[in-house]
Order: C-alpha cells, then structure tokens, then sequence
C-alpha cells in the first residue's frame, strides 16, 4: 500500500480543507522538521525513535499537502552541522534515511530534500558556478545578476515556497534556504514534529492567507525592481557602445532601442547556453559521485 496516500481525511477535516481551499494556496511549502530529539526524550524512547517517528510523519504531511492541492514541498532533513553529532546517532539517521527516503522515492511525489545542506554553502557556490561561467567565457562579466544567481541554485527548477514552517518553537532559519525565503511567510509553531497534525497544517496556511497580498506586493516590487535595474545597466552599455562608435549618446531613438534589444538578446543566448553547460557539469558530477558510492 501506498505510504503516503493510505488513510483518508476525516469529515471536518476534509470540510475545513474545502473552506481554505476557497482562497489564495500555498503551492510550495518548505518544513524545518525539528523537535524529534525533544520528541524522544518526552516520550521516554531512542533518539532513533524519535527520528523514525519524524519520517512517518513527513508521510503523513505529504498526503495532508496532496488533499490540499499543494503541488510541492521541500524539507530540511539534514544540516552538515548535525555532522557534529555523536557517531551513533548520525549512522543511525543515515541508515533511516536510506531506508523511508527510498520508500518515498517509490511514490513519485513532489518532494525535495535538504540533506548535509546549508543555504550559505549553496549560495556560495552559485556565485562559484557564474565565476566558473565567466573563466569559460560561456558569460560576460555583466551577465552576472542576481536574476542569474536565482538560476545557479539547487532549486532553480523549483518555486520560491510561499511558506516557510519550522516546529519545536525555534525561532529562527538554520540556514535554511535564505535566498529563496526571502519573499515567504514564516511560520513558528511550537509543536514538536512527530506531533504534528493537520489543523497545525491549516493553521499555517491561514497565517499565509492572511498575509497574501502584503507578500504578493513584496514580490511584485521586487521583481520590478530587478527590471529596472538590468535596464539601467542595458542603456549604461548601450551609451558606451555609441560612444565609442563616435555618435551621440542620446542620438536616434530607434537606433537605441534596436542596440539594446540586441544587447538583451545577446544576453539571453549566452545566459542560456551557460545554463545548459552548467545543467550538464553537475549532471557529470552526480553520475561520478554514483560511480564513486558503488
């Protein structure tokens, strides 16, 4: 049986998801899953229960998310500093890991996992990957942005979560996908992860749905304001060119418009063709790493 879609919602449950549904919805939503140590202590049971009580847990999310029309949702499953953890508790998670991340790579949901991951590395190393795109003369200089970095991350095949959710009362992101949760509604809530529970789930969105527009204005202005920007630096080059060429910067209007759809062009070619390689080098670095694991 499926592990993430057995067992259904209950009456009010499927009632109450019907009336949130009748507004704006999240259509990704990241989870910092924390509490499950505190879970195990309160409990009285292993560390390693409480870690494989936090996996069901996910599952049972996951099929909560799919009722709701959530099409996608990211959780932060390991930091590389929960490394720095005693040897027997991260072997232990490693195994688990294996054992319920395969089972969820059965279902062919729509999840994406954070695993020895921290939001700086991964931000460190887009820049390290335009860079790359620069010494490989795939970019100019100019092309890099930060519209280009948005596409160098992890999840640049993803949309930025609309929520953020972090249990156990922690307020704060553990360097957690800080770029992409800039724009984000963020949920602190105080119950520990395996006790999670549907209505926390409902809860959450409400909150989103209540900062919505706020949040939709945020976006919008921030998008505007990258268009604006990369304009500036479109006509700042496009003044150059014309005078170098000897002609008057503020000459024929036509003349300007053609160079910096040029220019915009240009661009687009080469920020697509940097994309390519740079979707095939990190295609060659997971088939060496498989390679390198077997």
């Amino acid at each position: 049986m499926s592990w993430v879609k057995e067992g259904e919602l209950s009456f009010w449950e499927r009632f109450c998801a019907n009336i949130i549904k009748a507004g704006p919805m999240p259509k990704h939503i990241a989870f910092i899953m924390d509490g499950n140590r505190r879970y195990a202590k309160k409990c009285q049971v292993e560390r390693q229960e409480g870690h494989s009580q936090g996996f069901n847990k996910l599952a049972e999310t996951l099929r909560w998310c799919l009722n709701l029309g959530i099409l996608e949702v990211t959780v932060y499953a390991f930091s590389i500093e929960n490394f720095k953890r005693s040897k027997s508790e991260v072997d232990g998670l490693m195994d688990l890991a294996r054992e319920k991340f395969s089972r969820l790579m059965e279902e062919q949901c729509f999840l994406n996992i954070c695993f020895a991951y921290t939001s700086r590395h991964e931000i460190s190393n887009a820049v390290r990957e335009m860079a790359w795109g620069v010494e490989q003369g795939l970019l100019d200089p100019s092309d890099v942005s930060e519209s280009l970095l948005d596409k160098c991350l992890y999840t640049n095949h993803s949309p930025h979560p609309d929520i953020l959710i972090r249990t156990s009362g922690e307020v704060r992101l553990s360097d957690f996908l800080l770029w992409q949760t800039s724009h984000s509604c963020l949920v602190f809530q105080p119950v520990l992860w395996p006790e999670y529970t549907f209505w926390n789930l409902c809860e959450a969105i409400l909150q989103f749905q209540m900062n919505h527009s706020m949040l939709q204005k945020a976006r919008d202005m921030y998008a505007e304001e990258r268009k604006r920007q990369q304009l500036e630096r479109d006509q700042a080059a496009v003044t150059e060119q014309l005078l170098q060429e000897g002609l008057p910067a503020s000459g024929d209007p036509q003349l300007r418009r053609t160079r910096l759809h040029k220019l915009s062009a240009r661009r687009e070619e080469r920020v697509q063709g940097f994309l390519q390689a740079l979707e095939l080098k990190r295609a060659d670095w997971l088939a060496h790493l498989g390679t390198a694991s077997t």
